[in-house]
């Protein structure tokens, strides 16, 4: 007979009665789950180029053009840039009041292959520059709409694009009501691989991940040293100018960000067991590089260290600035956290949404200002969702359902979420209704930010 134990805190109580099925089902009369078809912009919503110019303050002045340039590109490259416009319009719609830590930034294009420690391939989300614990709801509707925008562009037909967001949606709901039924180490330790694929029903997809598979395994620090990087005099590398991705910083930048690395900085958030590790490479150079559409004119470098054979291991120290979706967790009824520091909120978000995160995640300060820390073309790649045959878009979408499901499951019970979007369609009817409405809403943004480009006034810099 077991001992009777009183109930210890930060654990469950027993015996486990299903209680959380029970009360994601009961959450359907307060929220239908058709009420997610819903989306009206509030009366005081920015409009595309005010929230534009507003989240380009704080950044680079000189930058600001290249990323408006890349929003430009098309509407759904207007969406990877405009988290903080989607949040407001979120805001106002319905939510469970069900939290999970959220990507924040969950569109198509933010899912991917990298490597773990032991150089096995993983896929996953691989952005968490806005990660919050937030509605779960904000990260599948900007899947969804993600995928119509993503869709249009690669020249799939309208059926084609709603039925990649209900797919998407579909196959969140369903992987969400597998974790709930598994053992719950099961659950939590669920890696997203070929049985991923297989479960998403998305076998026709497996010659291209094949493909980017191979890629990402020969995209690694020693094939981008090889080619940044050049030998200098007395032995070592060095970054070589490649504007306007890549160019060379002077001494005193080179040394701030050199010496965040030390014990006293990015060190001391890293595992105990990687120091030795880091111990065995010395720090050679600095350079500053120019990165995705979302953080374009933010400050982030790259560091190249070499081991003893001259063998390279490149870091990133990306700045991190607060998430865009902070403003607006208020109004959609979730608290907005005291934050200690930007780089370890990113951080601690990715490690709690996958599986297996990167070794050598940390944060720093450079110059007051927060940063992440990460290895650089850690065996990194990813599947265009706009250049996908317009046959394989429905695979994606239901792959990408599937992680993301998976990633709320580590933070949110699954039983509770499951309970509340059921065995019916009704979830998914709903939610891609929404994201054609919102898909065709930000092809209006874009169209608006590209008038006034046009008639130059608001500046935009094409580029690489």
């Amino acid at each position: 007979m077991a001992h009777r134990l009183p109930h210890i805190a930060g654990f469950q109580r027993w015996p486990h009665n299903g209680a959380s099925k029970q009360e994601g089902k009961a959450l359907r009369e307060s929220v239908p789950r058709e009420a997610h078809a819903a989306f009206a912009p509030g009366p005081d919503r920015p409009n595309a180029v005010e929230a534009v110019r507003e989240s380009g303050l704080g950044r680079i002045p000189e930058l600001v053009p290249l990323r408006v340039g890349r929003m430009t590109a098309s509407p759904f490259a207007f969406l990877r840039g405009s988290a903080g416009l989607m949040a407001a319009d979120l805001a106002g719609a319905p939510v469970t009041g069900i939290g999970a830590q959220i990507c924040g930034d969950a569109h198509a294009g933010n899912f991917g292959l990298y490597g773990d420690h032991l150089g096995r391939l993983v896929m996953d989300i691989n952005d968490f520059d806005e990660t919050v614990h937030g509605p779960w709801e904000w990260d599948v509707k900007r899947l969804a709409t993600s995928l119509v925008l993503a869709g249009r562009e690669a020249g799939a037909d309208e059926d084609a694009c709603r039925g990649a967001a209900f797919d998407a949606v579909g196959a969140y709901r369903r992987t969400m009501r597998l974790l709930a039924k598994m053992p719950v180490l099961d659950a939590w330790h669920a890696i997203a691989d070929e049985e991923l694929v297989a479960h998403a029903d998305a076998r026709d997809l497996a010659g291209t991940l094949r493909l980017v598979a191979g890629k990402a395994r020969r995209n690694t620090s020693a094939k981008f040293a090889a080619r940044a990087t050049e030998e200098v005099e007395g032995g070592g590398r060095r970054f070589v100018d490649a504007p306007p991705v890549l160019r060379r910083v002077p001494d005193g930048e080179a040394a701030a960000v050199a010496a965040a690395l030390s014990e006293a900085g990015y060190l001391a958030t890293i595992g105990e067991d990687r120091r030795p590790l880091l111990a065995r490479y010395a720090v050679h150079d600095v350079a500053f590089r120019v990165v995705g559409t979302g953080s374009v004119g933010t400050r982030s470098y790259v560091v190249l260290l070499l081991d003893h054979l001259g063998q390279p291991l490149v870091l990133q120290v990306k700045e991190a600035r607060p998430s865009a979706l902070l403003p607006y967790l208020g109004k959609a009824g979730f608290d907005a956290p005291a934050v200690e520091h930007e780089g370890r909120r990113v951080v601690l978000g990715q490690k709690r949404m996958q599986v297996v995160s990167d070794s050598l995640l940390g944060w720093a300060e450079v110059d007051g200002r927060p940063y992440q820390v990460r290895q650089f073309r850690n065996r990194k790649g990813s599947v265009d969702p706009a250049e996908l045959e317009s046959g394989l878009i429905d695979d994606y979408a239901r792959m990408t359902g599937a992680l993301l499901a998976r990633a709320h499951a580590h933070s949110a019970d699954p039983r509770l979420i499951a309970g509340y979007c059921g065995k019916g369609e009704q979830l998914d009817e709903a939610v891609a209704a929404f994201a054609v409405a919102y898909a065709d809403r930000t092809e209006a943004d874009h169209a608006e930010l590209v008038a006034e480009v046009r008639a130059g006034r608001i500046a935009a810099e094409q580029g690489v």
